[in-house]
């Protein structure tokens, strides 16, 4: 398999499942767990357990929380190329799942947020023909936004592909913008939510209006499945049908099913599958991150 670099947040999530609607100033009983997360480490382990070798590039605190993480992901099989923050706290995300397995997250970047383009080392990428998968949240925040274009431009200049997951549509407060931020990349990989900010829709098909930025998009459209869609072709394959336990992180096992499948030379429509099969696994377990 090609090699693959991931650069994304790095932390730890507070997952809480509470048993009905969430009382304003009151209490609810909820079962709580505390596991790593952010989406560039969820990518990095989902794609570990998908066989590859990962590197992931973050940036994490000088506190028990960081070393936690490095631990925790370097026994996944993940190389952790962590810059540390003296003075920020590593990133935290509460993350409240509702009965029907949904998610809403309270992020605290910490760390993450400081990412800059230093924190990137060229040398990472020295290997021929490897492949850079990048978390949208670090384009989405101003203070880690040329840290994010700075490792795109290195990887393009270092002959890589490059893939962008845009992670977030209520960050994307201009469409325009962060196609500019895009341009040039390979793959783009949206949910429909993501979709419908960049486009006005959910429709797959309207997807193509994005080639003019990026040379592919791949589309997750959540319980229809996911949708290929270039210059020549659109090809969608179908869901799996799971109990949804948890969706914190599906998109993010999908994102490395995908990657996983497509850099180990599979064809477009296996490759979906994979992103398919890994998102699916993802949703049935509580936690961002498949058991170990």
């Amino acid at each position: 398999m090609r090699p693959v670099v991931v650069v994304g947040d790095a932390g730890l999530d507070v997952v809480a499942r509470h048993a009905g609607p969430i009382a304003h100033g009151g209490d609810v009983r909820a079962k709580v767990t505390i596991e790593p997360g952010g989406a560039g480490a969820n990518t990095a382990v989902w794609l570990a357990a998908c066989g590859a070798s990962p590197i992931l590039v973050a940036r994490v605190g000088r506190d028990s929380a960081g070393r936690q993480i490095h631990a925790e992901l370097t026994s996944a099989g993940v190389q952790c190329a962590f810059a540390v923050d003296q003075d920020l706290a590593t990133c935290c995300v509460v993350v409240l799942v509702d009965e029907d397995g949904q998610r809403s997250m309270l992020p605290d970047r910490g760390a993450n947020a400081r990412f800059s383009p230093a924190d990137l080392d060229p040398g990472l990428l020295a290997a021929p023909n490897g492949h850079l998968h990048l978390s949208g949240y670090v384009l989405l925040d101003a203070s880690s936004r040329p840290a994010g274009l700075a490792a795109l431009e290195t990887a393009r200049n270092a002959g890589w592909t490059t893939s962008v997951d845009p992670q977030a549509a209520v960050l994307i407060h201009s469409a325009e913008a962060f196609l500019e931020d895009v341009r040039g990349v390979d793959i783009l990989m949206p949910n429909a939510d993501e979709l419908m900010a960049l486009t006005g829709s959910t429709d797959p098909t309207t997807a193509k209006n994005l080639l003019t930025h990026v040379g592919a998009v791949v589309v997750t459209t959540g319980p229809d499945g996911a949708s290929w869609i270039d210059a020549d072709e659109i090809i969608s394959v179908p869901a799996e049908t799971t109990e949804c336990v948890d969706s914190t992180g599906a998109g993010d096992a999908f994102d490395a099913g995908f990657l996983a499948a497509w850099l180990g030379g599979s064809s477009k429509r296996e490759a979906l599958l994979g992103g398919v099969r890994a998102g699916s696994r993802a949703v049935s377990v509580v936690g961002a991150q498949p058991p170990r």
